[in-house]
């Protein structure tokens, strides 16, 4: 017997379980990394507070005077902790995650939905009501290279250049000529930037914010406008002395940890003179052991560490005081010879120093008697050492940082000055004593220091007749230099 309606109920169910299988094929068969777009960033501004203590603070009053200027304003408050004691009413923004707390609670693009955002410091005030819708308008106008404009928060702002060597680790304010755009500010600001620029930038909210911004904008080529009919009231906090000093000790610590974060060793051109991070006395240098006489920053496209060709510096200059003092010969050798020749100072990529001495002097300086048995911590903290590599002293920056300065014994045999041990480099070989004979002195590392005289033909015998005029990396076998 026929039963249509059945049939009609087995067609459907059929059907249904295609679809389901198609369904389930189609899910599956997206690609694993592909996200759904995120949405729609609205007109508006989303106010960060980044630049605040915890401990003394006025983000209370700063929240209501941005919201009695404007109601709809969102504001958050960026923040490692929780501000003490705790104020009410406040939006607080976690920098660093939280094991209960779902990973995109931390993702500045699922707090910020607004197309504009504006970093402020602590005690600003939102005084006429429409500067923020002033520097938007800036920044609609401003040319394309334009990505952040800054108003005033209190003193007046001074327009900087910022030149950012990632290869010598270093950024550089210099005063911008009139016309020019500006890369930086100096002085307190408030800076306003499309949202997807900030969500753009690897470290958007690292402290000290403003030059942490300017440095990462400088890498992208970004221009900085300064609004200079703009000018936030601001009370400088904290206010009390003892909040001052913890505020201080705070911002040393941080913009240490946020540069050496940003591979800067040394900032130049900012009020206080250069500033150094890393590479002092009671730190472990920059880079770790050197293979194949290629240090691992030369893989990265860097030279030296600036911290560490001062170190490199300082400790070259205390052994020639400590030979000269003690009547010991000595002279400039191998790559230190050649940066004299080359740039009057250490060439930029190398990671020590040479210096040849007379074997025969070695017990005339007290120093290198001391390190014949072992070691010896001079009275400066430079560590004299006996090489474990082979017979020749090392001196060290300290007994953290192991800097060096390289010291090798030689003496002449027939005219020609040789050495017990060698390390197999192509331009460590014995030479003639008449290169010596007499000394003669070059500028170098910011001194004037001893040198073989004829000191070109010396180079030419030891590094080839392009030596000086065509630079090389220390191996070219492992690292040839890239001369674009």
């Amino acid at each position: 017997m026929r039963c249509p309606l059945c049939h009609v109920l087995i067609a459907a169910t059929l059907l249904c379980n295609v679809l389901l299988l198609y369904y389930t094929w189609h899910l599956n068969s997206r690609p694993a990394g592909r996200q759904s777009p995120s949405p729609t960033l609205s007109p508006g501004i989303t106010v960060i507070v980044r630049e605040f203590r915890t401990f003394e603070h006025g983000l209370a009053d700063l929240n209501h005077s941005f919201l009695r200027a404007r109601p709809n304003l969102r504001i958050l408050i960026a923040s490692e902790a929780l501000p003490y004691p705790p104020v009410p009413g406040l939006n607080i923004l976690r920098i660093h995650p939280s094991p209960e707390q779902p990973v995109s609670a931390f993702r500045l693009e699922s707090q910020i939905h607004t197309r504009l955002v504006a970093l402020v410091p602590d005690g600003t005030s939102l005084n006429p009501p429409d500067l923020l819708d002033k520097m938007a308008r800036a920044l609609r106008d401003a040319p394309s290279a334009v990505r952040i404009v800054a108003a005033g928060a209190g003193p007046v702002l001074q327009c900087l250049h910022l030149n950012v060597s990632l290869r010598t680790w270093t950024a550089e304010y210099t005063v911008v000529s009139a016309g020019e755009t500006c890369g930086a500010v100096s002085g307190s600001a408030v800076l306003l930037m499309r949202s997807r620029d900030l969500f753009d930038l690897p470290f958007p909210l690292a402290r000290p914010v403003q030059s942490t911004i300017f440095i990462q904008a400088a890498l992208r080529g970004w221009g900085v406008k300064v609004l200079k009919e703009a000018t936030f009231p601001r009370t400088p906090l904290p206010a009390t002395d003892h909040g001052k000093w913890k505020a201080e000790q705070a911002d040393r610590a941080e913009e240490a940890a946020t540069m050496r974060a940003l591979n800067i060793r040394l900032v130049r051109g900012l009020e206080g003179g250069d500033r150094w991070y890393g590479c002092s006395k009671e730190t472990q240098r920059c880079f770790g052991t050197v293979v194949g006489e290629t240090p691992e920053y030369l893989y990265e496209g860097r030279w030296t560490p600036p911290c560490c060709l001062r170190a490199l510096r300082i400790t070259l200059l205390h052994v020639v005081k400590v030979l000269e003092a003690s009547n010991v010969r000595y002279w400039l050798e191998g790559g230190s010879l050649l940066g004299a020749a080359r740039h009057k100072d250490l060439i930029p990529w190398d990671y020590d120093v040479d210096i040849g001495i007379y074997l025969e002097d070695i017990t005339l300086c007290p120093e290198l008697r001391g390190a014949q048995g072992g070691s010896l911590v001079d009275s400066d903290g430079f560590v004299w050492e006996r090489a474990v590599e082979g017979d020749f002293f090392r001196v060290q920056y300290s007994q953290t940082n192991h800097l060096h300065v390289d010291l090798w014994p030689f003496y002449p045999r027939d005219g020609v000055m040789t050495r017990d041990s060698w390390t197999g480099h192509p331009q460590d070989i014995e030479f003639s004593e008449s290169f010596l004979q007499p000394l003669q002195t070059l500028p170098f590392a910011g001194a004037v220091v001893q040198a073989p005289n004829n000191h070109v033909e010396l180079l030419k015998l030891k590094f080839g007749d392009r030596a000086i005029e065509e630079p090389q990396y220390p191996n070219p076998a492992l690292l040839k230099m890239n001369r674009r």
